[in-house]
């Protein structure tokens, strides 16, 4: 992807955490470099620990980076902002909330009027599936009908890039599986740039334009597969053979991280 057009670009990221008790330093990322495009979808796989987390939570601002820069088109990332949303593996509505009340929420909070924001808020309502249950409260929801109100609540402050940290892995695999397709749905309507973090390897091809496969800590880009699969995508894509083919492809470069990671540890 040029850079001319990446709505993302990161360049020699690293992060390192520093425990204050043990006074030992953990080197989480190092020399990340990734462009993501505008209305593009990329997801991250790689080894339990590889620092997927820690790269979006750089990416939104919530923690410094030790060397490098990560711009949002064009713009230095110093700290959370609105161009921004992100998704995380709970939902974390406010229970004292309605769906609406939840959904219209960042509206309010930056002064949008009333008339306006609900009817904005409304929109997202209907696109992920909610209408009807505007009146409802969280603890009356299944859990995939609270991650359909976290992506509403997301997207109806129109940010320039979506976060999402692993949104669906609390799910029951039915609900998961439903959730990735109305994802898919979603994402083809708004086409906002998406960067996703998942463990599952079927996940990420499903969704995703391309996956970046992470190496083990310190994480690193081993490599960056593009998903050459038509959109729209069905779920039954998922037993095509080319289908496979990327997963197991995928998998094999995270089995070699895993091992090589162990013989590190053993020869430690």
């Amino acid at each position: 992807m040029g850079t001319a057009v990446a709505k993302l670009q990161a360049r020699g990221v690293s992060v390192m955490y520093f425990n204050e008790r043990t006074g030992t330093r953990t080197h989480a990322l190092e020399g990340i470099d990734l462009d993501v495009a505008d209305e593009e979808f990329v997801a991250i796989v790689g080894p339990s620990g590889c620092g997927k987390t820690t790269f979006l939570s750089a990416v939104d601002g919530l923690i410094p980076i030790q060397a490098g820069e990560i711009r949002i088109a064009g713009r230095p990332v110093t700290a959370p902002g609105r161009d921004r949303a992100v998704i995380f593996q709970q939902a974390s509505l406010l229970p004292w909330r309605t769906v609406m009340g939840n959904v219209i929420y960042g509206l309010q909070l930056q002064g949008v009027p009333a008339r306006q924001a609900k009817a904005r808020a409304q929109h997202y309502i209907d696109l992920v599936g909610l209408r009807g249950f505007e009146r409802y409260y969280p603890n009356e929801l299944s859990g995939g009908m609270q991650q359909r109100v976290n992506i509403a609540r997301a997207l109806v402050c129109d940010p320039e890039i979506l976060l999402l940290d692993e949104p669906f892995a609390s799910l029951d695999a039915q609900t998961r599986e439903l959730m990735q397709a109305e994802l898919v749905r979603i994402w083809r309507e708004t086409r906002k740039t998406s960067l996703f973090i998942t463990h599952q390897i079927s996940e990420a091809v499903f969704l995703a334009d391309r996956v970046v496969v992470f190496s083990s800590r310190p994480g690193r880009v081993r490599a960056v597969i593009e998903v050459r699969l038509p959109r729209p995508r069905a779920l039954s894509i998922k037993r095509d053979p080319t289908f496979l083919a990327y997963e197991d492809r995928i998998w094999r470069l995270i089995e070699d991280e895993v091992k090589r990671n162990a013989r590190g540890a053993a020869g430690a």
